[in-house]
């Protein structure tokens, strides 16, 4: 973060055009179209893919670990963005290089840890407990009280649709949610490390380099059952579509976002999440929520709207 003003939304002024022109830039590319949408509806969109991608990897846990998935998401992200990218081309300082590879581990640990938590909890109680780690950072970066009750609320929110939903006597869903709280903390991460790589101009081939980095590292994780996703076209193609649909379109568009929105504008935005999933397990894996879950969401959905009348600098 130490590359942003403190009190800025956007990236450094010098590094904007003039008003009336705004374009954003990654890779050196100006990307126009995209940013006369409005930011919450481009999360809205990452989201939405993100966990229609997860519904359907669900289906592919009887098949293979759901490391070996969450690996294969990575991977397979990591192609499409190279053969897009070509980041080689690109002259990369040495500190570009180091955190977009921190990022990248971010990022993978994360999907590992979500997918784990997902193989024993359903999707939007595992969705509510990762996104802990997203309302840590709006509690610490967060300024003034809005920021602060709107975090408190969103909290209150993933509280009541998590905490009314377990039992911890069940020691699966004990393990669910050490993982998805672990997760939530990968998601800290890949926000803060996301922001710096959006601000130092790396963009989306940094999001190339991320991958790579991220797939590398739970190699040897995933290596020993890594080629059940091949035993069929219908398995390779379920593993491509969860690829793409969960980690190029959603973190591409996180790009976009990050370079819009502060670190605890984003956060709370991240509250969309758990209704996302929730609407997605009801609709693709037939999983009801129950009162407690409702409630929350009334609460998050709060918290949303009073993030947005946040001042900001």
């Amino acid at each position: 973060m130490a590359d942003l003003p403190p009190d800025s939304d956007h990236a450094p002024t010098a590094a904007r055009p003039p008003a009336g022109r705004a374009r954003l830039r990654s890779g050196g590319r100006p990307i126009s179209l995209i940013t006369a949408i409005p930011a919450p509806l481009i999360f809205m969109c990452a989201g939405l893919s993100t966990y229609v991608g997860a519904g359907f990897a669900v289906a592919l846990f009887a098949l293979m670990p759901s490391t070996t998935v969450a690996w294969w998401r990575v991977t397979i992200g990591a192609l499409v963005l190279l053969a897009w990218r070509r980041p080689w081309r690109r002259d990369w300082a040495a500190r570009e290089l180091a955190l977009s590879a921190a990022f990248g581990i971010a990022m993978a640990t994360m999907n590992v840890l979500f997918y784990a938590s997902i193989d024993h909890l359903p999707l939007g109680t595992a969705v509510s407990l990762e996104f802990l780690g997203p309302v840590a950072v709006a509690l610490i970066t967060g300024r003034g009280w809005m920021p602060r009750v709107a975090a408190v609320l969103a909290l209150a929110g993933v509280v009541s649709i998590s905490g009314l939903g377990l039992d911890l006597a069940d020691p699966g869903q004990r393990l669910g949610m050490i993982l998805a709280l672990a997760a939530g903390g990968a998601w800290a991460g890949y926000i803060l490390l996301g922001r710096v790589v959006a601000a130092v101009g790396a963009g989306i081939d940094g999001l190339a380099v991320a991958a790579v980095a991220g797939s590398l590292a739970y190699l040897p994780m995933a290596a020993p059952t890594a080629l059940r996703a091949v035993s069929s076209t219908g398995t390779l193609l379920a593993v491509v579509g969860v690829a793409v649909m969960s980690t190029v379109v959603p973190y591409a568009l996180d790009q976009v976002t990050m370079r819009r929105l502060r670190a605890d504008a984003f956060s709370l935005l991240s509250s969309l999440m758990p209704a996302t999933s929730l609407l997605v397990g009801m609709v693709m894996l037939r999983q009801l929520p129950n009162a407690g879950e409702v409630i929350g969401l009334v609460l998050i959905s709060a918290a949303v709207a009073l993030a947005g009348r946040a001042p900001r600098a």
